[in-house]
């Protein structure tokens, strides 16, 4: 599976300067109905196959300019022209697809005994190099056999919702305040608020007020409608924080008693900063994204353990970008320590190695999917098993890796790499999709008795 420049998703042309905005409003306001009519109905026909309601997207980037409009007595059809001038096609894969993660579909109906249906998430490259999420859709057979169903060509980025409501902990917890000003602020805040209620309370203190945007730039939900299937949502970058990627997402299925929830970490970057983050959703329809926070909360390839440890949240992490560390918390959005777990030792791993998604359970212990980094920075893929009960012990790992890549698969975008963001256990097999040099995806299946008896004792 390689990427596909066809698939494109519809975004916002902003030239932000008005001088480029008001002559094209002044043509098409200076135009005739019929004429204007006439260019719409062109435009459908050209371009709306390809994307879901296409005029409410229309109207939704005229409204972002209707500041600029001269007039308020426009027709409908003169106000989805001028939006479809300052909308364009970003074709969000066409440099690269790849770092998968697998899950297990929210919906296991229609499908035979012994086979298990998936989603496989997937980091999308565009123009400009902008990561952003996608999802495919998939069945694996009773004896492992992978078959991806027929994916949307119409493609949507949701709604991102606004007017958001905090509670004041929420927010305090992640201001950058001492404690006896936190103190003030929560005396002057109503239990739940939203962010113009917030501004109004600190009108006069520009620096705080800094602090409050950025927090709801970058907590926020998104939510797709339930016509859209699956493979047809993308998530986008929707945050100053994210602004350019939203890479490497770690999905796994978290279950904490009855309550099953999907969390992925994945790493926000702005072009400058990388910022740890998470995803939760219950159905791939409605999403939160909330950032990570803590003294622990740094660095890539975070990656949750699908169930709490002693009572404690626990992620493999990698401060320092060389070594696997883990960390507890009683919070699941803030990080404050982490310990050593593993050190590169071997020559194919002297560079660095980190998680490759979320460890898996089995009677021996965690089983935890890592890549390993040596000369000529080639990625390999290898297996390290923690201890059920203390997962901050290593029990055993392999002596040479698990995956490294052929001639076929060294040649892409990034030579010479074999990378992933999660596995699955099914039927008594790891089913592991991985990234070939950022140029395509296969997947790779390994018997987990075989694996288990290559794992060596350190």
């Amino acid at each position: 599976m390689k990427a596909a420049p066809r698939k494109v998703i519809l975004k916002f042309l902003d030239f932000a300067n008005p001088s480029r905005f008001q002559p094209v409003m002044d043509a098409v306001l200076g135009m005739g109905e019929a004429a204007a009519e006439l260019q719409l109905k062109g435009i459908f026909a050209e371009f709306e196959h390809r994307h879901f309601d296409l005029p409410a997207a229309f109207i939704e980037n005229y409204e972002r300019l209707a500041f600029y409009v001269p007039v308020s007595d426009i027709s409908p059809t003169k106000k989805m022209l001028i939006g479809a001038y300052f909308t364009h096609e970003y074709s969000f894969q066409a440099a690269a697809l790849f770092n998968p993660s697998i899950v297990l579909h929210p919906d296991q109906t229609g499908i035979v005994p012994g086979q298990h249906r998936f989603v496989l998430t997937l980091r999308a490259t565009g123009e400009g190099h902008i990561s952003s999420i996608s999802f495919l859709t998939g069945i694996l057979g009773e004896n492992g056999e992978v078959t991806l169903e027929a994916s949307s060509q119409r493609l949507t980025t949701g709604k991102r919702l606004t007017d958001m409501h905090f509670d004041k902990h929420f927010l305090l917890d992640r201001l950058l305040l001492d404690e006896e000003y936190k103190a003030l602020l929560a005396s002057l805040l109503p239990e739940s608020f939203n962010e113009n209620q917030v501004l109004e309370l600190i009108a006069d203190q520009p620096s705080l007020r800094e602090q409050i945007l950025k927090i709801f730039d970058e907590n926020y939900d998104l939510r797709f409608s339930t016509s859209s299937p699956i493979d047809s949502r993308v998530l986008f970058p929707a945050s100053g924080a994210e602004s350019n990627g939203m890479e490497d997402a770690r999905f796994v299925l978290f279950e904490e008693g009855d309550t099953k929830t999907y969390l992925a970490t994945y790493t926000a970057y702005n072009g400058k900063v990388i910022c740890p983050q998470l995803i939760e959703t219950q159905d791939f329809q409605y999403f939160k994204i909330r950032p990570l926070h803590g003294a622990a909360a740094s660095d890539k390839g975070m990656a949750l353990f699908p169930r709490k440890i002693n009572g404690q949240y626990a992620m493999i992490g990698r401060q320092g970008g060389r070594s696997l560390s883990i960390m507890y918390s009683d919070d699941l959005y803030c990080w404050n320590e982490y310990q050593p777990l593993q050190h590169p030792q071997r020559d194919w791993e002297l560079l660095q190695m980190g998680n490759c998604g979320s460890p898996i359970e089995t009677p021996q212990g965690w089983l935890l999917l890592t890549h390993a980094v040596g000369a000529m920075r080639k990625y390999v893929l290898s297996l390290t098993l923690l201890d059920l009960h203390q997962p901050d012990l290593v029990v055993a790992s392999l002596e040479q890796p698990l995956l490294s890549p052929n001639e076929e698969e060294r040649e892409g975008y990034v030579p010479n790499v074999l990378y992933t963001c999660g596995m699955m256990l099914h039927a008594g097999q790891l089913v592991i999709p991985y990234a070939m040099s950022d140029n395509a995806i296969s997947f790779a299946t390994v018997e987990v008795a075989d694996a288990m008896k290559a794992l060596v004792k350190p």
